[in-house]
């Protein structure tokens, strides 16, 4: 394996420039290995005409959630909503999932069948079989990982590099409503910490609060989009804030990219919410998170299908490798794209 450089630390690679870094010199040595690291899922042979996807996300108290305001049912869906928003960003159709979790002695029994029970909702709403899995003890906290298995057809498979110049770039939903939702929660609970006698308000942010605690993976989008006769050039589920998935699908794709701050699609409870936080609402999208909306491209041809669809919204395209990465503010002022979202290191 190629010997770490010194200067370098984990936390200056960040995860991506980890993975890169560590699986540099593994090659693929069965032929039935379509494609391993690089996308959101593993691309293996199937059969004639489908590809089988696979993809595994992890998740760590204290890194990735905290209990003392993550309810445990709402933690176990919100567990398998990340893992199939993977196969949902390649255009497949997840089908079985494969669970493992590490458990301290401080849970009872309750806790964690409150979190299968959050577990099996999910199961039941994107259509997948828990198949399998893995319990083991911990010292401390709680680890969840999730193995996802999935399908889709050769001819309708999304890569994050199949992108081209002039293809317009789209979006489900909304964005930026999970990140104000964790400031929400984070706020409530440092006044909580200070005086536990009083208690957290959080009835009148519930859109807000509900987006952070149990995200929705676009299964619907993907079913939207087949109606709709629309395979995109490029796709991603955004997980890490808009700026850090663009950057993904440009520097797979090896192309350039202008997003445009006016076409960005809000929650009119995100521009109430973060006129209160004293932050600009394309803030909270380009470096935000959680979102699970799918960021993807479509060609100039595909273009008039999805035009005008409410559930789809353009907010910029792809220009040549040469033109740079731009976000334009509603000034009209270009600025470099720089991931500032959730960072794993």
């Amino acid at each position: 394996m190629t010997k770490i450089n010194p200067s370098k630390s984990i936390d200056h690679l960040g995860e991506f420039g980890l993975i890169d870094h560590l699986t540099q010199d593994f090659i693929p040595q069965n032929a039935s290995t379509v494609l391993g690291v690089g996308d959101d899922c593993a691309v293996i042979e199937k059969d004639a005409k489908h590809f089988t996807l696979v993809s595994k996300d992890v998740m760590i108290e204290n890194i990735h959630f905290d209990l003392m305001y993550v309810p445990l049912k709402q933690l176990g869906y919100k567990a398998v909503s990340c893992a199939v928003s993977d196969v949902y960003a390649m255009n497949g159709t997840a089908e079985q999932i494969l669970l493992a979790i590490g458990v301290s002695s401080r849970f009872p029994l309750e806790a964690v069948e409150e979190f299968y029970l959050g577990v099996r909702h999910a199961c039941v709403h994107y259509g997948v079989d828990l198949v399998g899995g893995d319990t083991s003890s911990t010292s401390q906290g709680l680890m969840i990982s999730v193995t996802v298995i999935g399908k889709v057809e050769k001819d309708k498979i999304c890569y994050r590099s199949g992108g081209k110049p002039t293809d317009i770039l789209m979006v489900t939903g909304d964005l930026g409503r999970p990140y104000l939702g964790l400031q929400i929660l984070e706020r409530e609970k440092n006044v909580f910490l200070s005086n536990p006698s009083i208690q957290p308000e959080l009835e009148r942010f519930d859109t807000l609060v509900k987006k952070q605690l149990m995200p929705t993976a676009r299964k619907d989008m993907i079913e939207l989009l087949e109606s709709l006769q629309v395979v995109p050039t490029s796709m991603i589920d955004v997980s890490d804030g808009l700026a850090s998935e663009v950057l993904h699908l440009c520097n797979t794709g090896k192309v350039g990219c202008c997003i445009y701050e006016n076409k960005l699609p809000f929650h009119e409870d995100t521009l109430l919410m973060a006129s209160d936080f004293n932050l600009i609402p394309a803030t909270c999208a380009m470096n935000g998170g959680e979102e699970y909306e799918l960021l993807f491209s479509v060609a100039q041809r595909d273009y008039p299908k999805i035009q005008g669809n409410p559930h789809f919204t353009p907010i910029g395209y792809y220009v040549s490798a040469s033109e740079g990465c731009y976000f334009e503010d509603n000034s009209g002022v270009k600025h470099q794209i720089n991931a500032q979202g959730w960072r794993h290191f």
